[in-house]
């Protein structure tokens, strides 16, 4: 009896090592997000008991009904909604400039457009705040949206200038010949060849600046971003459970973009390939 030939196309089977190491490192990076889970359903508010002395959903009924939570979030959302925009227009700009230019110093340019983003946040911000200061700046809700897009420019740029790599010159070349000016060739051309590097920059963009705590501390002044809110509740003990709920809360929102921006860099790949 002849057996069946291997379908060709199958993956091959990971080795047991590999896979237990996979396991091992989501349940490392994951693990503390189902503790904080855990512990927003607990009846205990100021310690960390296990077993759970009890279950209860009542905590998040107080997060809902928290003015100063609700501040914070909608702070926190304005804020990275305009780095965001921010960060795209300047990281469109800036990768354009470097990719379809030839000019010395190109790669040094490309180098500090990027370097925000490896800088430690505290570097950063200390940074923006003797700026600020310097120029009797006050601090306000532009000066979070100007300090979050100094690295959020990052992943835009990172994002559409490796779009427009893979993008062949000739359709750009073909635009021009057939007459349609720069505006009209970005319009028609590089915009929508780029579109989907330009979403998922945003996106990433967006989930940077929305937890963001560092550099917020040295340029929000008084005002107080949901990172900032819960962090002044750690030292609360009886709002340990309400800032367990925040907590989930922010990795949900976060979660989305973060998706999103995953499943339109795949559906790019595998167009491209």
């Amino acid at each position: 009896m002849r057996s069946k030939p291997a379908n060709p196309d199958a993956a091959p089977r990971a080795p047991l090592g590999l896979r237990l190491a996979a396991i091992g490192s989501i349940l490392f990076l994951h693990l503390p997000f189902v503790v904080i889970l855990l512990y927003s359903f607990t009846t205990d508010e100021q310690t960390f008991t296990f077993p759970l002395p009890g279950f209860t959903i009542a905590w998040f009924g107080e997060a809902w009904n928290r003015v100063d939570l609700w501040s914070a979030l909608g702070l926190s959302l304005r804020v990275a909604l305009g780095a965001t925009i921010v960060a795209i227009v300047l990281g469109t700009l800036a990768a354009a400039a470097v990719h379809n230019s030839r000019f010395f110093g190109r790669d040094t340019v490309s180098f500090l457009v990027v370097l925000p983003i490896a800088l430690p946040g505290i570097v950063t911000g200390i940074a923006l705040r003797s700026a600020l200061s310097t120029m009797d700046i006050p601090f306000t809700f532009w000066t979070i949206v100007v300090g979050h897009a100094t690295f959020c420019i990052v992943t835009v740029y990172n994002n559409v200038i490796a779009r427009l790599r893979r993008t062949s010159g000739s359709l750009i070349e073909a635009s021009m010949d057939l007459g349609a000016n720069a505006f009209q060739t970005f319009r028609y051309v590089i915009l929508p060849s780029i579109a989907t590097a330009l979403l998922a920059g945003g996106m990433l963009a967006f989930a940077l600046s929305f937890d963001e705590i560092i550099v917020t501390t040295f340029t929000a002044g008084q005002q107080a971003t949901l990172p900032i809110w819960i962090f002044s509740q750690l030292t609360k003990p009886r709002d340990r459970p309400v800032t367990n709920v925040v907590a989930v809360l922010v990795v949900l929102i976060m979660a989305i973009p973060i998706l999103l921006a995953n499943r339109l860099t795949e559906e790019s790949s595998s167009h491209s390939a």
